[in-house]
């Protein structure tokens, strides 16, 4: 079954306050961690491995996939009216070369950010956008997912231009969701992190910090 659908439609966890002007969706603490339900993508052979860490810019999130697939979500309710600018900090320290991302053999991200839309009474209803960290393809690219058109990969960052850096992104989710589904999106219902490696087989490093919800 497709990521889109065993992962992100099932990740809609825990609720969190959305009345601040910026609004942090992850805190990346041994506390937050232990309770998120790390979900495996069925059919992979692994789970990603993810744990915590503390560096000069605050707390991090270290994801590790070597020939797995798994994920951490959270649901929220994001008012994208006034806080419609999803902001992440991520570095990939070892990347996908090679794979081909816009194909079910290929695609595979070091890391990824799903932000979700309920649509309809079914998870199957449900309409994502996958802001990922590519290996290959160059920022702005995007594409449906090969496993089902309800789900865009979109392209904030690569690798072919910043390995091993953190690199700070922001996209207008509410836009983007008018732009990818024809959809005009008021409020948010999950945002998830993922990164899989699943189909090609391969192994990659990546981390996470700082992801949040602003006006501009």
């Amino acid at each position: 079954m497709a990521k889109f659908y065993t992962l992100t439609l099932t990740f809609l966890l825990l609720c969190i306050p959305t009345k601040a002007e910026n609004i942090k969706i992850f805190e990346f603490t041994e506390s937050e961690l232990s309770k998120l339900e790390v979900r495996k993508v069925r059919g992979a052979d692994n789970k990603t491995l993810y744990s915590v860490g503390l560096d000069e810019n605050g707390n991090f999130l270290k994801a590790v996939a070597d020939n797995s697939a798994s994920g951490l979500g959270k649901k929220v309710k994001i008012n994208l009216d006034k806080t419609p600018i999803i902001n992440i900090t991520w570095k990939v320290e070892t990347d996908l070369k090679g794979i081909k991302e816009n194909t079910k053999k290929g695609h595979d991200f070091a890391a990824r950010i799903f932000v979700i839309k309920k649509t309809g009474a079914t998870p199957l209803s449900n309409r994502a956008i996958n802001y990922v960290f590519s290996s290959n393809n160059d920022v702005g690219e995007n594409f449906p997912s090969p496993y089902t058109k309800k789900s865009i990969d979109n392209v904030l960052a690569t690798t072919k231009e910043s390995l091993n850096e953190w690199v700070t992104v922001k996209a207008n989710v509410k836009e983007d969701f008018k732009k990818f589904h024809n959809l005009n999106v008021e409020e948010l219902d999950g945002v998830a992190i993922m990164a899989d490696t699943d189909n090609s087989k391969l192994k990659t490093v990546s981390y996470f910090q700082n992801i949040y919800f602003s006006s501009k």
